[in-house]
């Protein structure tokens, strides 16, 4: 794509999201989406693991003065990450809005290099937190391995105290079974 818009005299500098599909047999990669923004949880994890000044890659990149060393010298945790995506109860169908979310603080404090993304949320009064959309929280936790990652997110999700929030709980269950040698 950027080569293209660069035939046609219209040079993109910036950050193009993709969203991809990769067939775990055959390898092959399938673009579903592609964007100049980041997609939320995609974005949540990379950035968790980004060791990099973030700011400075992309105020390089405002002033087009960003160059090819700027990219290939991000730095990346080897840590993986893992996002676990919080909804109200009825998302994707209709949900209530205005629940009250309670200890996030402690949760994202709960366990190590854990990071709590607000989506769908607004203020309340006396600065309380409440639920304002379906996608609510965005709860991104790190580990040693994509195994304690997930352990690490689940953990931080069970000290919030939402009853109308849910979440799956099958979250990197594949890529924890390749971590395991396919068992």
């Amino acid at each position: 794509n950027s080569k293209r818009m660069q035939e046609e005299g219209c040079e993109y500098n910036g950050v193009i999201f993709a969203g991809l599909m990769i067939d775990e047999k055959t390898k092959k990669v399938k673009l579903l989406e592609h964007n100049v923004r980041f997609g939320d949880p995609e974005c949540q994890t990379l950035m968790t693991r980004m060791e990099s000044d973030l700011c400075q890659l992309l105020y390089a990149a405002a002033t087009n003065n960003i160059t090819e060393e700027d990219v290939k010298s991000v730095k990346w945790s080897e840590e993986p990450a893992v996002n676990v995506v919080l909804s109200a109860k009825g998302y994707p169908g209709s949900y209530s809005k205005g629940d009250e979310i309670k200890n996030l603080q402690g949760a994202e404090e709960s366990t190590a290099k854990t990071k709590i993304f607000h989506a769908g949320t607004a203020s309340g009064e006396n600065g309380a937190i409440l639920a304002n959309g379906g996608r609510v929280l965005g709860i991104t936790a790190m580990g040693s391995s994509v195994k304690n990652a997930t352990k690490n997110a689940y953990e931080a999700i069970d000290k919030i105290d939402w009853a109308n929030g849910f979440c799956r709980r099958d979250i990197a269950y594949r890529a924890i079974k390749r971590e395991n040698g396919g068992k």
